[in-house]
């Protein structure tokens, strides 16, 4: 072959590298910021991102399946001119911005209508660039022979980790989310050009010499490459699901855990970084232990500044063990392609797992456990050549944790009178007690939402964070001398209808359809109270704003998916629509008792926003009454709150957080209110 036909590969390879590092970034920030912008539509909930990793898996697949099949059967003249044709279209539906009109508009299943949202809005573009790192990395090694195209694979992990820490560091901070959508679009358009010029320098490689034909690797190792990637994928979407349910679902996160999968890519495909795999295998058996130890002793109660570290670490020791044993048995570049959509098939099963199949096969929470014990299997079958020794302790760590597991199943569903599972969670009910102290509770995961007792005369007494001596029980039992009207963002077992009197009007407005089956079939509030009951199906914020004021004396928002909190539902946009609803002498209460995040602060500037005053009051555990410890905001006017018992002493100030920004639609971060401490 004449030398000349060589230099346009050559030369092509720094605009390979830079479009390949464009690509990562700008598929990984479209992430957390897509994800961010739709979240609001659908209730806030913790789901929202497991669909939406869903969505990024399966389409990593596509665009990695097209790299296969093209790189396969097509000639590189028509892979370039097809690849120009697709990234011309692409560049036709920018900006990616999803239309108002995706908002939901039943109270169906969400995950179906966030999947179709993400592929007409930013489908074709998200292909593309999940397609351009393996097509490129082929085009480069049949042009570079003696090259090593899974270095780029490692750059282009790194690019993807830049714009992780890249978007709740620098992006949503400092810019409103239709200002990012812009921004990206323009970014994405200079990236079709270089890609465009890539693709024209790749028809070039017609004239090189490719590597001799081999056979395929055997279908066992084949096989191995897409349990392993399963795994890390089942571990990834598990572990943010047990997070963001029992935190919130914001995209700090979403990141911090997707950051950590990358990092153990970028760490087992490097070059110049080794790590001896007996050291990656007994950092794995102290991670399986310990989170293994976290989920079943439910006596336990784990500090936020222990349990993301520990969780983070388990992540990181699972996912550098199945990336490791990735580059271990990786192919030669003959078969880059083959490997990626290996790799890629597994994220995708992985992910459709955790993400569609496990909330309708399980009645609880049952997968991370579950993706535990598959790596502690995983793990006894890539060992098992390495003598007895090895064998012997992961067979026994494999038995440990197929045993926790077991545990983990009797424990719950032991007294539960009803359990369910759908998009927005998991629900059950546990009767405990005897004879008069009888009590049924309902919990969202592993967080109490309503109690109550079965027997008279405490039957209607409100219990939980809803007692006597509560914030909630303050606001409507002094908000007005006659009959009241009262909404609730937030149904749970409808504790709050015990405080309706004759004449009342009590309208709930409750997201997910299970928790109100539950209330009004397994308790007994809503049928027993005195006031009249309306509950209101679907997100609360998109109810009111369908929804004539309705001029509430008490507006309670007492709204959470576990102990995780709808940002949406506390931000200045909200509190608006909030006081369009409110009587002008009304009162505003916030539910803000949580163990992570102290959201006092944010209640307290969007009162001062819009001139009202707020109040802190908490609540003392009782157990004879099952009554729990819980904090309420009041937010009303001056006048208001004369009229209260105490006054304007009633409860305490609210104190301030140095720095902390009035949240919005377009802002909010939880940096400054965690419970570090705590």
């Amino acid at each position: 072959m004449p030398v000349g036909n060589s230099s346009p590969s050559r030369s092509s390879t720094p605009l390979y590298a830079c479009t390949i590092l464009l690509s990562a970034f700008l598929l990984f920030l479209i992430q957390p910021m897509v994800a961010k912008l739709i979240l609001p539509w659908f209730g806030g909930s913790a789901a929202v991102w497991i669909v939406c990793l869903v969505f990024f898996q399966t389409v990593l697949l596509l665009g990695y399946l097209f790299a296969y099949g093209v790189s396969r059967f097509l000639r590189p003249r028509a892979q370039s001119f097809l690849h120009l044709g697709l990234l011309a279209v692409s560049l036709a539906l920018l900006p990616i911005a999803p239309g108002q009109g995706w908002k939901p508009t039943s109270n169906a299943d969400p995950a179906w209508r966030i999947l179709a949202l993400l592929t007409l809005s930013i489908g074709l573009p998200y292909f593309l660039l999940s397609a351009t790192s393996p097509l490129l990395q082929a085009w480069y090694a049949r042009g570079n022979p003696r090259g090593l195209p899974y270095r780029l694979f490692a750059f282009s992990n790194a690019a993807s980790l830049l714009a992780l820490f890249a978007y709740p560091v620098l992006v949503e901070p400092n810019a409103a989310s239709h200002q990012q959508i812009i921004a990206w679009s323009a970014a994405y358009a200079f990236f079709a050009l270089i890609c465009g010029a890539a693709a024209w320098q790749g028809q070039f490689c017609s004239s090189m010499p490719l590597e001799p034909a081999v056979s395929s690797p055997p279908a066992r190792r084949q096989a191995l490459w897409l349990l392993l990637s399963a795994c890390g994928a089942m571990l990834l979407l598990s572990i943010t699901n047990h997070l963001t349910q029992n935190v919130a679902a914001v995209p700090f996160l979403w990141v911090l855990p997707l950051a950590i999968y990358l990092v153990t890519f970028i760490l087992a495909f490097a070059q110049r970084i080794w790590i001896p795999r007996p050291f990656v295998l007994r950092l794995l058996a102290v991670a399986l232990g310990s989170i293994g130890y976290l989920l079943y002793e439910t006596g336990f109660a784990h500090p936020l500044q222990l349990g993301i570290p520990l969780f983070c670490f388990g992540l990181f020791a699972a996912c550098l063990f199945c990336h490791s044993e990735l580059n271990r048995t990786k192919p030669g570049s003959s078969h880059l392609t083959l490997f990626y959509l290996m790799v890629a098939l597994g994220g995708a099963c992985g992910a459709i797992f955790v993400g569609l199949l496990a909330p309708r096969l399980f009645t609880a929470t049952y997968e991370l456990p579950i993706s535990l014990l598959f790596t502690a299997l995983l793990v006894c079958v890539t060992t098992w050549p390495d003598g007895w020794s090895s064998r012997m302790l992961w067979i026994v760590l494999t038995i440990a944790m197929a045993k926790g597991v077991g545990t983990e199943v009797r424990q719950t569903e032991i007294g539960s009178v009803v359990m369910m599972r759908n998009f927005y969670g998991s629900l059950r009910v546990i009767q405990s007690g005897t004879a008069e102290n009888q009590l049924r509770t309902l919990y969202h995961g592993t967080i109490t939402h309503g109690s109550q007792f079965l027997f008279p005369p405490r039957r209607l007494r409100a219990t939980t964070y809803y007692g006597p001596h509560s914030g909630a029980a303050l606001a409507l039992l002094s908000c007005c001398s006659g009959p009241k009207r009262v909404g609730v963002i937030g149904l749970g077992a409808g504790t709050l209808a015990a405080y309706g009197l004759p004449g009342d009007a009590f309208q709930f407005y409750e997201i997910n359809p299970q928790v109100q089956q539950i209330a009004q079939s397994v308790f007994t509030y809503l049928k027993q109270s005195q006031a009249k009951i309306d509950v209101v199906l679907g997100d609360a914020r998109l109810s009111l704003e369908q929804q004539p004021p309705q001029r509430f004396d008490v507006l309670l928002v007492d709204a959470f998916s576990g102990d995780a909190v709808p940002v949406h539902l506390l931000t200045k946009e909200a509190v608006a629509l909030y006081l369009k609803h409110l009587q002008p002498s009304g009162i505003l209460a916030f539910h803000v008792s949580n163990s992570y995040l102290n959201l006092a602060p944010v209640v307290r500037q969007l009162a001062e926003f819009y001139g009202k005053q707020s109040r802190l009051l908490s609540s003392k555990s009782n157990a004879a009454d099952d009554e729990v410890a819980a904090d309420w905001v009041l937010v009303a006017d001056a006048a208001t709150f004369v009229r209260l018992p105490g006054g304007l002493e009633a409860g305490k100030p609210v104190k301030t957080r140095p720095g902390l920004r009035l949240w919005t639609d377009d802002y909010s971060s939880l940096a400054q209110i965690l419970k570090i401490g705590h």
